[in-house]
């Protein structure tokens, strides 16, 4: 079933600050925001930008047997919740949002996805595991086709995974790590299999916060669910907890180095700051040790939960941010500091290589109703600038996005902004209501005085499937009479999986250009790339590949390497 969800406003310009000028016009245009509709049927807690069907998948929890879209005749019957009682949960808690006409597609889900995570197959399907109760234990597998529905399998995981990251390995693997009470981690198994136990991972119960109360007495903090997990460009994993990372290689259960300690507070939930694996800049021939940073940012003081729960005391969140180059042999984290204080924020990687922090609190922590000061100003983070000159602020928007919102990026380079459910159930009569509001946000670079030099990429001449380390073509209509090859950037972007400010498996590679043939057509040039060496780089499956001309990104197009 489809439902149409109109908009009551236009799309509304809510901000573009400033008159464009400068070189191409960016300086002073900070960007746009539309709203695109009023209604995206659930809370969107989890949201994800699914392949070949060019829709955004959002969903969010079972337990509260409600929703803003009700279940259709065709996914009928209602999920019995209690035989005994007969309570029934009627609503859909998982949809697709098309992103050209913001229509609704019901889904149905049964198991509690609450607080769950997420990564797409070598396919380019999702699996999904873990959440609350009985979904703890679960994947769930939906494929990306247009009438396909979820698959869900209980009993899958050895151990329950809630709040825990889901990462996928060099050959399209996926283990996911931590979660509330399990210190461990665990390969998902194959679909219709289950794991009969887990591998003890005691990094995670050394993170995990207690506050002394006396008496042998501790209040409960954490910090340290929803670990930062990124695959880096050797095939380790990058695990970050609360303010200590190590690298890390799973399948022989060994730690390779530990890194110094992040200082200044914590960083995962429910301190809750943002993390990105910064772009990696990929040549034709590549070095032996491929360089890639991870950037951390935001987050609470390690004791900020404790102080909202016992005082309703709302400390400053996190203002700083730390830069760490995993593959240097001494590495330190490098300190910057962001033009506000965020926390449950999130971090998008744009396809010109800039990071966009967007959404969440000033104050607070995560939780509901456990932060105030929603942080309205979106910030351009510009890895490639000088430190101290990284951060711009960006147009300002106007709907609170706070606990349980999320962020994807789209194939037209906008940013799709949802969610934000501060509230034990679905609340609009509140100061911070369960929010339906689906916006998108156009960064700088989307600027109409830019359009000019904004290229197409002609899709049914280009290669969309690519294998490792070879050469692939991809050929653009442009205005431009000739191309310059300097102007040029190739990139490849892995689609997130975005939940509670975590945004995993996000990656962003900046391919190696061999050369530009011009007007191989009138109005066509051919550009020749090479792709990624390994999986280790680029784990296997979908991503939206852009090309960028003097900054600006072309619409991408799906390519799915292997």
């Amino acid at each position: 079933m489809f439902i149409k969800v109109l908009c009551i406003l236009p799309l509304l310009l809510v901000s573009a600050i400033g008159a464009p000028s400068g070189r191409g016009g960016r300086r002073g245009y900070k960007g746009k925001w539309e709203l695109v509709s009023q209604n995206s049927g659930v809370s969107a807690m989890h949201a994800i930008l699914l392949p070949k069907i060019n829709k955004v998948l959002m969903y969010d929890a079972t337990i509260w047997r409600v929703s803003k879209f009700p279940l259709p005749p065709q996914k009928m019957p209602c999920h019995m919740v209690d035989p005994v009682n007969k309570i029934q949960d009627c609503w859909c808690h998982s949809v697709l949002f098309d992103i050209e006409t913001s229509q609704l597609q019901a889904l149905k889900i049964e198991t509690d996805t609450w607080c769950s995570s997420g990564g797409l197959t070598v396919d380019g399907n999702l699996v999904s595991t873990g959440g609350f109760r009985k979904g703890a234990n679960t994947a769930r597998y939906l494929s990306t086709c247009e009438n396909c529905d979820w698959k869900e399998y209980p009993t899958a995981l050895a151990e329950p995974r809630w709040y825990a990251t889901q990462v996928t390995l060099p050959d399209g693997g996926f283990v996911v790590v931590g979660g509330r009470d399990a210190f461990s981690y665990e390969y998902i198994p194959r679909e219709g299999l289950s794991n009969k136990k887990a591998i003890f991972f005691p990094f995670l119960r050394d993170t995990s916060d207690n506050l002394p109360l006396g008496n042998n007495q501790f209040f409960r903090i954490e910090n340290n669910l929803y670990p930062f997990v990124h695959l880096a460009t050797d095939g380790n994993l990058f695990i970050f907890a609360n303010n200590r990372s190590m690298l890390f290689n799973p399948a022989a259960n060994k730690v390779v180095r530990e890194y110094p300690a992040l200082s200044g507070g914590s960083r995962n939930y429910p301190s809750s700051g943002m993390s990105v694996l910064l772009p990696i800049k990929l040549y034709v021939d590549n070095p032996k040790v491929i360089p890639t940073d991870v950037l951390v940012c935001g987050g609470a003081q390690w004791d900020a939960y404790f102080f909202v729960e016992t005082r309703k005391q709302f400390l400053p969140a996190l203002r700083d941010c730390g830069r760490l180059s995993l593959m240097k042999p001494n590495a330190v984290w490098k300190k910057e500091v962001m033009p506000s204080p965020r926390v449950m924020g999130d971090m998008t990687i744009l396809p010109t290589g800039d990071v966009l922090m967007i959404n969440g609190a000033k104050t607070g922590t995560s939780a509901w109703g456990y932060a105030e000061e929603p942080n309205f100003l979106p910030v351009l983070y510009k890895s490639k600038a000088k430190r101290g000159n990284r951060f711009h602020e960006l147009a300002a928007g106007t709907i609170p996005r706070m606990y349980h919102s999320s962020s994807v990026l789209l194939p037209d380079g906008k940013v799709l902004i949802a969610g934000s459910n501060t509230n034990n159930g679905y609340l609009y009569d509140v100061k911070y209501p369960t929010e339906l509001r689906v916006e998108k946000f156009s960064p700088p670079y989307l600027n109409p005085k830019l359009a000019k030099l904004r290229q197409e990429i002609v899709v049914d001449t280009s290669d969309k499937v690519i294998n490792y380390g070879k050469r692939f073509r991809v050929n653009v209509r442009s205005k431009e009479l000739g191309l310059n090859k300097a102007d040029l950037k190739v990139t490849m972007f892995a689609p997130a999986f975005t939940t509670h400010g975590i945004s995993m498996n996000q990656r962003l590679l900046l391919l190696g250009t061999v050369e530009v043939i011009n007007n191989v057509w009138p109005g066509i040039h051919s550009i020749i790339a090479a792709a990624p060496p390994s999986g280790k780089v680029a784990p296997p499956g979908y991503y939206l590949l852009y090309v960028v001309y003097k900054g600006v990104p072309s619409v991408a197009m799906w390519v799915q390497i292997k």
